[in-house]
């Protein structure tokens, strides 16, 4: 039996999203398919908006996970717990959802120890299974299941690279900063800072990024420019608020932040 999604969600009740192609199109037919999915771009580029905006759009809940190098294969199964002087199994996001249905969203997938991808291909083929190798269990994935991971290539090296065994397992979709005017309209509207000033901060963006691998590692995201955009309209100064939104989270290095500050003034007067 195909899955019939629920009824879609009220506009209200959607994380904005402003799509650049055809990703949303791709993401449900994804879902119906029943086929995992891998999001690769730059950091703050709207992926975890993204899928956000898209569960609700389909009316999913979703288990998301920030990985990190001690995140292990337990941590996303589940583990026993003392509770009342009981030992209790309680599950992990991983299991939460194949268990219930729903997206499980591991974000930065590389970052996670390599047992972490070990224990989700069982997941990303036809079988759809979960073992739980503590309790004996086996999960098998509603129709409503989908797991979606995501990272950043910019960050990829031999230590932290997905293997090829995994990433063929994920069909996947690259994102990249919107362009210019798009990027401008969704500052303006996630801030409520006026557009021409929107406009602004994206010329500035574009300069910084030119910087990346550089003087930079990254160059500055639209999650970032909105947190300076939203300091401008909540009546910080311009510059203090570049300072502390952009400038500052993108170097720790004093000569490096002297020519970002001198950016600044060429780039805006």
């Amino acid at each position: 039996m195909n899955y019939v999604p629920p009824a879609m969600q009220s506009s209200a009740d959607i994380p904005f999203y402003q799509p650049t192609g055809r990703e949303c199109e791709l993401f449900e037919i994804a879902f119906r398919r029943r086929l995992p999915l891998l999001l690769k771009g730059p950091t703050g580029c709207g992926k975890t908006r993204f899928v956000s905006h898209m569960a609700a759009r389909l009316g999913l809940p979703v288990e998301t996970v920030a990985c990190h190098d001690d995140l292990t294969a337990a941590d996303l199964t589940g583990r026993y717990l003392i509770k009342n002087d009981e030992t209790v199994w309680a599950d992990g996001p991983l299991a939460r959802a194949a268990r219930r249905g729903g997206v499980c969203y591991l974000d930065e997938i590389v970052e996670a120890r390599k047992d972490v991808t070990v224990v989700l291909h069982p997941l990303t083929d036809d079988r759809r299974i979960l073992p739980l190798e503590r309790t004996g269990e086996t999960l098998h994935a509603p129709e409503d299941f989908m797991l979606v991971i995501s990272y950043n290539p910019g960050y990829q090296s031999i230590l932290k690279s997905l293997k090829p065994s995994t990433r063929q397992r994920f069909v996947a979709i690259e994102f990249n900063y919107p362009a210019a005017d798009v990027e401008a309209a969704i500052v303006a509207r996630e801030s409520g800072l006026d557009l021409d000033m929107s406009r602004a901060l994206v010329r500035l963006a574009e300069r910084l990024r030119a910087l990346k691998g550089q003087d930079l590692e990254e160059g500055a995201s639209t999650r970032l420019l909105v947190a300076c955009a939203t300091l401008i309209a909540g009546g910080a100064k311009r510059d203090e608020a570049i300072l502390a939104a952009i400038v500052e989270p993108l170097t720790d290095d004093p000569d490096v932040k002297r020519g970002l500050i001198d950016l600044v003034a060429v780039t805006l007067g």
